[in-house]
């Protein structure tokens, strides 16, 4: 069974920096791309990163490009989502996301709040 495990969320003032970490068990880690996506009060969820298998190619969208980083460590089946100079607008709950053959799994969630 896939399992996710999100970690690293908190408060941080805005300028400041996070990285969350994802712990993945129940399916073979490393054959699988990984994303992140959040989901702020009232909105919709929105992919914020995405990383290949073997970690070569990542992609953004243009709100967190230049800001967030996404890496993962196939020796220990976690992904990360370093990000930095944190506005506000990046309040919200995020997640972490596989698909495994035909099934989306997501994490339980870890909240971020960006506020002075």
């Amino acid at each position: 069974q896939v399992q996710l495990v999100e970690f690293g969320g908190g408060l941080v003032q805005p300028g400041g920096s996070l990285r969350l970490s994802c712990a993945a068990s129940g399916f073979t880690f490393s054959r699988y791309a990984m994303r992140w996506y959040r989901q702020a009060p009232g909105k919709e969820r929105e992919l914020v990163a995405t990383i290949t298998t073997a970690g070569g190619t990542a992609n953004y969208p243009d709100s967190v490009k230049g800001r967030f980083t996404i890496s993962r460590d196939n020796a220990k089946n976690t992904v990360y989502l370093q990000m930095n100079s944190l506005t506000p607008e990046d309040t919200a709950v995020y997640y972490c996301n596989a698909m495994v053959g035909a099934v989306s799994s997501w994490g339980q969630g870890t909240q971020v709040t960006v506020s002075s």
